[in-house]
């Protein structure tokens, strides 16, 4: 069996205080954008990525890091027709923050994130149902088990994922929490599987919307030892811009004051003297990130303060 290694980007935006992800369409299907990597062309996979990319949206890539390699025997069965492993190494990547979501690729778009996963957005929990229809399906699949030992297992694994019985929402969990889904069946790539209606979202091609659920968990982790939201931010911010643009890529509300208190206390930020002029009232104070953090400590990033 030949193997086939290719690139897969997972390039992340905000945009109207929600992230986005930059798509391309493959076979009649949003994707991420994939290609083969030319050996000729690139020294290193990260310059590839960069290269490309920036042809892509049409702007230079921020922060870029590999994120897995993706290789399931399974994963695309038009490779495995033609008796090939195709490989996927996926990388993550910003860009800055984009006041009209544009590509020069006439096939591609941004699609918001948590139109892909919806039970991850939390913000607004009340106007978002797809948390509990998640919730139902998976309780559901508890049930279903066979034998109180497997039950149990489920049980567990549900309340650790989906914080179904108490356990608290870990937004790091993104990428289990899809798989346990797609496990179940309940969603729309796991075709074959019994169970009841996808719990909503829109399907990707192939296993990417599980690389996309990868990256976000990575995202998140990320926020706690390193200062990657600055990346997604313009040189010069608000402490409110910079708490939304937070609470938009974990998906819960967070505490004002505990926030201030936190970035306050970890020095990432230092205020410029000048004043916001977007802002209704009182002109807030614009702030920028403070690159010596960088050689000031190894953990630069800011946690996840109280939630609101």
């Amino acid at each position: 069996m030949a193997v086939v290694v290719e690139l897969s980007a997972v390039i992340v935006a905000i945009h109207d205080e929600r992230p986005h992800v930059l798509t391309v369409q493959r076979d009649g299907r949003p994707a991420l954008p994939s290609g083969p990597f030319d050996p000729s062309v690139d020294r290193t996979l990260d310059r590839a990525m960069r290269r490309w990319g920036q042809e892509l949206t049409g702007v230079p890539l921020g922060f870029v890091e590999q994120l897995y390699t993706f290789g399931d025997i399974d994963r695309d069965p038009s490779s495995a027709a033609l008796g090939e492993r195709r490989l996927s190494i996926a990388y993550l990547a910003f860009v800055g923050d984009i006041a009209t979501p544009r590509v020069d690729t006439a096939s591609a778009q941004w699609l918001d994130a948590y139109e892909l996963l919806p039970w991850e957005d939390r913000r607004d929990a009340e106007r978002t149902p797809s948390l509990d229809v998640a919730r139902n399906a998976v309780g559901a699949w508890c049930d279903a088990a066979v034998g109180e030992h497997e039950r149990l297992a489920r049980v567990e694994r549900a309340d650790v994922c989906w914080s179904t019985a108490g356990a608290p929402w870990d937004p790091v969990r993104s990428l289990e929490r899809y798989e346990l889904l797609f496990e179940a069946g309940f969603v729309e790539e796991a075709g074959g599987h019994a169970g009841p209606p996808a719990v909503g979202g829109i399907a990707l091609a192939l296993d990417h919307r599980r690389i996309f659920a990868s990256a976000l968990g990575r995202v998140r982790g990320k926020l706690t030892y390193r200062p990657v939201v600055f990346e997604l931010l313009p040189p010069t911010f608000t402490l409110s811009a910079l708490q939304r643009v937070v609470e938009a890529l974990v998906g819960v509300r967070l505490h004002k004051q505990n926030f201030r208190r936190l970035v306050e206390s970890a020095r990432l930020v230092e205020g410029t003297g000048m004043r916001s002029q977007t802002t209704a009232g009182r002109p807030a104070e614009l702030f920028r990130f403070r690159r010596e953090v960088l050689r000031e400590r190894p953990t630069r990033g800011m946690g996840l303060p109280g939630r609101r």
